[in-house]
């Protein structure tokens, strides 16, 4: 079982870009690393030279620092310039996306940045070539895509859970001690070590959609750490579990008036006769094109969802719905195998996987059955389209998890900390604008600063905001923290 809406900025909307980090050295012994050109892996070829990758040895259990250790892959380019900050960290949501990938990819888009920082992320504990967590085969998976995510039947609510559960085991089959430390808190403390191995007294940091809460925990657990932290596309830290999946309903139905209002709808309208397309292909499936593959309703509904994430792609998901009313799935079930990592071979990534397994261990709320149904209405209230798929996301997605979840929310306070930069969007679908609000409100206060964007799609650095890019470029490179409350629209 998929995850319907999860809050990665980049892998939700990009290709797998597997950049190698295999080969690259391991810590030397004297706290320090020893870098390596990237090579190249079975999944792509090696980034360019500027490239070099490391293994940092960091301990299983935090609070058993010389016991059992995992292996942290690691990826950088040095700055091009004389005038050196220091390193700038990234992590790129999920939770579960691969920094050591990813990076290479994102850079251009941060290449002024380079000019003053290496730019280094990567891969946290149970994640790519971290000791990367695979719960369940490519077979699998593909047989998995035929349960219904929104049971209508005991028989359906039955093969839910117990698909759900299945998923559970997979993991912790696979993951073993690994299972109960890739919590959020574990990765903060592993950003510190890695903080400290770059020789940067504080931590320059960049976070985005999960990167976000991952960036608000460091400033809890090390405040007199924080160096100049921007957080771009920002989880809620107020929200538990089952406010994270109304705060997603909220944010894509949004999106989806929008677009709905870009094509000349009427956003209630629309959303009705999208929702009564997906009433039918849960009655029956679609033709896809593919042999022995079919477009169920949460393929079809996970298709709608990835172009929300960019209003580059609102003329796909036109041409995509187009087709799908035609009785032709082949567009939707295109889109929904980009969002789920799935390449024409048929090989799925495992980024759900890591998200899956971090956010259980983090969420300690464990939904019955019961107490979804109760919520449905509310859910199909805020969303008519995806208010379902999220309002039974809650009980599934940690069902009998083989290790308790540790907390309701994360703590985010840093009394003491250097100024964060909060960027939100007004038109984020994954994580929506209320949440930056609450980001810097519970930082503290002259801790959060807050950035709004009037902008469309996930994320605002880098999405054609010169004011953003600008404000963002000035706070990171020249330390000028912007007035808090700046709007660019």
């Amino acid at each position: 079982m998929t995850r319907f809406a999860r809050w990665t900025a980049l892998a939700a909307a990009s290709a797998l870009l597997l950049a190698g980090c295999s080969g690259g050295s391991s810590d030397d012994g004297k706290g320090g690393l020893s870098w390596d050109r990237c090579k190249a892996t079975a999944d792509g070829p090696a980034p360019s030279s500027d490239w070099q990758c490391a293994t940092l040895k960091v301990p299983l259990d935090w609070s058993e620092p010389d016991g059992e250790t995992v292996g942290l892959a690691l990826i950088r380019a040095k700055a091009r310039g004389d005038d050196r900050v220091g390193s700038l960290l990234f992590n790129f949501g999920g939770p579960g996306a691969s920094g050591v990938s990813m990076m290479p990819s994102y850079a251009p888009t941060v290449s002024r940045l380079r000019e003053r920082y290496d730019l280094v992320s990567w891969d946290p504990r149970g994640v790519g070539a971290s000791e990367g967590v695979r719960c369940r085969g490519d077979k699998e998976i593909q047989a998995a895509e035929s349960v219904d995510v929104t049971p209508d039947t005991p028989a359906e609510e039955k093969a839910y859970f117990k698909d759900a559960a299945d998923f559970g085991k997979g993991c912790q089959k696979d993951a073993g001690k690994l299972m109960a430390h890739v919590s959020t808190a574990d990765s903060a403390r592993d950003m510190d070590r890695i903080r400290e191995v770059l020789g940067d007294k504080k931590m320059h940091y960049f976070g985005i959609s999960y990167g976000t809460e991952l960036g608000g925990t460091y400033a809890h657990l090390f405040p007199k750490k924080v160096g100049r932290m921007t957080l771009d596309a920002v989880v809620d830290p107020g929200a538990d579990a089952v406010g994270h999946a109304k705060n997603q309903a909220r944010g894509f139905q949004r999106a989806l008036n929008g677009y709905l209002e870009s094509t000349g709808q009427d956003p209630a309208e629309g959303s009705r006769k999208i929702a009564n397309l997906l009433r039918r292909v849960d009655a029956r499936p679609l033709p896809a094109g593919t042999p022995g593959r079919k477009l169920t309703q949460a393929l079809a509904a996970t298709g709608i969802l990835l172009p929300l994430y960019s209003k580059d792609s609102w003329p796909t998901l036109t041409s995509a719905l187009d087709a799908a009313e035609r009785g032709d799935g082949s567009e939707l079930l295109a889109l929904a195998d980009g969002y789920n990592e799935r390449d024409p071979s048929g090989r799925y990534g495992t980024t759900t996987h890591a998200q899956r397994v971090i956010s259980c261990l983090d969420d300690r709320q464990r939904l019955t059955a019961a107490t979804t149904k109760k919520l449905l209405p509310e859910f199909e209230k805020i969303s008519p389209v995806f208010g379902t798929f999220l309002g039974w996301d809650t009980a599934g997605w940690c069902h009998d998890w083989p290790v308790p979840g540790q907390r309701d929310t994360p703590e985010v306070s840093a009394p003491g900390a250097a100024p964060v930069l909060v960027v939100g969007n007004t038109g984020d679908p994954a994580t929506p604008y209320e949440g930056a609000r609450r980001m810097a409100d519970e930082l503290g206060k002259g801790v959060g600063v807050m950035l709004t964007w009037r902008g469309e799609g996930h994320g605002a650095y880098g999405s054609g905001s010169d004011c953003v890019d600008s404000t963002v470029d000035a706070y990171l490179l020249d330390g000028t923290v912007p007035k808090d409350g700046k709007v660019c629209s």
